[in-house]
Order: C-alpha cells, then structure tokens, then sequence
C-alpha cells in the first residue's frame, strides 16, 4: 500500500465530506451551516489542492483544476459571510445564507467531479 496515495485519497474525500456537512440543510437557515464547518472546509480543500500540485498527468491537470474551483468558491461563500456579518452588519439573513450555501453547493460539486475521477483513475490502474 503507497501511503502518499493514502493520503492524497484522505483529503480528497475529506474535503468532499466536510463540504457536504455543510452544504447539508435548509439553503436559508444560518443556524443549520456552521461557520467552523466552513472554515475547516476550506482549510482542508487548500490541503488537497497542495496535494495535487505534484501530479504531472492529465487527470492530474482536472483534478487541480477541479480542486481550485472548490477553494474559489469556498473562499468567496466565507467573504459573503464575513462581509454580512462584519462589515454590512445585516447578519446571516435568509438571502446571504443562500448565497453562502450555493457557492458552497458548486463547490461540493466540483469535489464530487474530483472523487469520481479519482476512483475512475484508480480503476484504471488495477487493468
């Protein structure tokens, strides 16, 4: 067993799940998306996108492709959060949660694409 494939596959599909939790309840309820969800969410994509960085495959190219959308869009669900809630001062109001939770949802879907190709990749390799 390669422990660095280990590895690369852990943040993959950690990054894809804490998305998920997320991502996962009422688009207009704030109290349902915890903000720590979201950071951790975040730090762990980063993660997985330096991880990807060494791959020089075409698979390799989407999957880091695939992974920069996912920080992209995280980071850009965190600005509208923090921006409600520090600088506007209106809070987590039923219009920014849902802007938040979509760009959290394409992001989900970006890691979705990522894990799929990795089990696709790792298919491949057994034939």
């Amino acid at each position: 067993m390669n422990l660095e494939k280990v590895i690369f596959a852990f943040f993959i599909v950690f990054a894809a799940t804490l998305n998920f939790g997320f991502f996962l309840g009422d688009i207009d309820r704030p109290e349902l998306h915890n903000i720590y969800e979201l950071f951790a969410a975040i730090v762990i994509n980063m993660i997985a996108t330096v991880l990807k960085f060494g791959d020089r495959t075409q698979i390799g190219a989407v999957l880091l492709s695939t992974s920069l959308v996912a920080d992209l869009q995280l980071i850009g669900a965190a600005l509208i959060w923090a921006v409600a809630v520090h600088v506007n001062g209106s809070g987590m109001t039923p219009d920014v949660t849902a802007s938040v939770v979509s760009l959290s949802g394409g992001a989900l879907l970006a890691n979705i694409i990522s894990v799929t190709m990795l089990i696709v990749e790792t298919v491949m390799m057994r034939r």
